[in-house]
């Protein structure tokens, strides 16, 4: 265990928290000594300080992954499966703990942040269920005359690039199906959050992951040291997760070594609600999609496109249920809308409301950043909302609502379908039928009918357009680190 350790106050966990990165079999500090400082969002405060990684760092974490990712992809399935399935139990045996560590580095609330664990968790339980599942094809050729046979093999070293919002499941998303592909990987997390990736690769480590097959690099300036690990040849799967302009400029990367790139971008998600929908159990899936993790989510509805006829109602409803939450410091169980990331998040939600506000739009609920010590954004509705504005084209990633009235559905599809995103997007009807159609013409990767969550391990997660490539979770992502190799042969 290294020297550089962190134990949150308060919440004592099975082990003090590694801060420095982890490379082949030891955690190792920077060559250059220099570390990064994690914030408190709910306070200001600094929490503990992280090893700041450079481009030697970076190689040497691929240097691990390649030494170790050999033996990995010649191991048993079943015994992959095992090893991920004991990560599972490891993890939720540590679900309080875990979950006070996110509030504290992220701010969420705690009941959010169980709700975290448990679904990264699950990946490492779901993939060790698909580790034994990574079935080949044999078929016959047109002809008649040879046998196709399709073998699918682990793709190789794989650099994972996760966000902030979720420290935990965005890291296990990607690590669990590249495990159990037969993958070694180097994780680089986001700085503001690297405590719960940390905890969660020692946890790792423990449950019985062999020496090299995960690396972390925390890193202050990630540019030129994931450009050097994407440059480096034995490095064959990239996966991110984050803005579509940071997405843009890795693919580019990407692109110089013909890298395979999953990408799970932005998002700009449509809420709507049609006149027939049950308004109340419209308005628990718009709590859902709106306020889960205070709106720090891809998947966050973003515009709510409201039918005339049950509009004023709807934003009646809204924002009294919106107006009753409470907002604290993570950690504290009576919260229910934490804090912001940081004050660039303030600035932006600031930025979007002002520009709506200016364009015409009416505040009907908070809209003020909070007085008080950490980055607090209240839970917000804004009415009249009108076309142009700032907010119905930018991801707003915080605590507020943008509500517009439409006439008929054929309106309401062109407004959905009018940005460059398309990962997620929400219709409530009480015509199953009417649900299925709008959801098949709404261009994103993912529509809950009647739902306020779309997240499920055993789901496809991705979007369409701008929003990303290829699929996280179900089978479809673990395929996402595989190669088919065809072999011709006859008998």
């Amino acid at each position: 265990m290294t020297a550089n350790s962190f134990q949150p106050a308060g919440q004592p966990g099975p082990f003090a928290i590694p801060t420095d990165l982890l490379v082949g079999d030891r955690w190792m500090p920077s060559a250059s000594g220099k570390r990064i400082d994690v914030v408190n969002p709910g306070s200001g405060d600094v929490l503990t300080d992280i090893a700041d990684a450079g481009v030697e760092e970076g190689i040497a974490a691929v240097d691990a992954a390649h030494g170790a990712a050999a033996a990995w992809a010649a191991t048993a399935p079943r015994k992959r499966a095992e090893i991920l399935l004991a990560c599972f139990h490891a993890m939720m045996a540590e679900q309080e703990w875990l979950a006070h560590l996110i509030s504290l580095e992220n701010g969420k609330a705690l009941t959010d942040a169980r709700g975290e664990v448990a679904y990264a968790a699950e990946f490492f339980r779901w993939y060790a269920e698909e580790a034994v599942r990574i079935n080949g094809e044999l078929g016959l050729s047109p002809s008649g005359a040879n046998k196709i046979m399709v073998q699918y093999q682990p793709i190789g070293i794989a650099l994972l690039i996760t966000p902030w919002n979720f420290p935990a499941a965005m890291a296990t998303r990607k690590i669990a199906p590249a495990l159990a592909a037969g993958c070694t990987c180097i994780l680089k997390p986001a700085e503001e959050t690297p405590l719960t990736a940390l905890a969660v690769a020692e946890i790792m480590r423990r449950a019985g992951v062999p020496a090299g097959v995960v690396n972390v690099i925390n890193t202050s300036d990630p540019g030129p040291v994931c450009s050097a690990m994407l440059h480096d040849p034995r490095v064959r799967k990239l996966s991110f997760t984050g803005s579509t302009e940071v997405g843009r400029i890795l693919l580019c990367e990407a692109a110089d070594q013909v890298i395979s790139s999953s990408m799970e971008l932005g998002g700009n998600a449509p809420f709507l609600v049609l006149d027939d929908a049950d308004l109340d159990e419209a308005i628990e899936g718009a709590m859902v999609a709106k306020m889960r993790n205070a709106g720090e989510a891809c998947t966050a509805a973003n515009r709510f496109y409201v039918q005339r006829g049950i509009h004023d109602a709807f934003v009646a409803k809204l924002c009294e249920r919106m107006g009753a939450l409470t907002v604290g410091d993570g950690t504290d169980a009576a919260t229910q809308c934490g804090a912001m990331i940081n004050q660039d998040s303030i600035d932006k939600i600031e930025r979007l409301v002002a520009d709506a506000v200016g364009r015409g739009a009416e505040i009907k609920l908070g809209g003020k950043t909070m007085d008080r010590p950490g980055f607090f954004y209240p839970p917000s509705v804004i009415g009249n909302v009108q076309p142009g504005s700032e907010i119905l084209a930018t991801e707003v990633f915080g605590p507020v609502a943008a509500v517009i009235p439409f006439d008929d559905v054929e309106q309401a599809v062109e407004l959905a379908n009018a940005t460059e995103y398309g990962l997620a997007a929400y219709v409530y009807t009480g015509d199953l039928k009417r649900g299925l159609q709008l959801a098949e013409r709404i261009e994103c990767g993912m529509v809950a009918v009647n739902r306020g969550l779309v997240s499920d391990a055993a789901a496809p997660f991705g979007g369409m357009k701008q929003s990303g490539l290829g699929r996280e979770g179900s089978h479809h992502g673990l395929l996402e680190y595989c190669e088919a190799k065809y072999i011709a042969v006859s008998w």
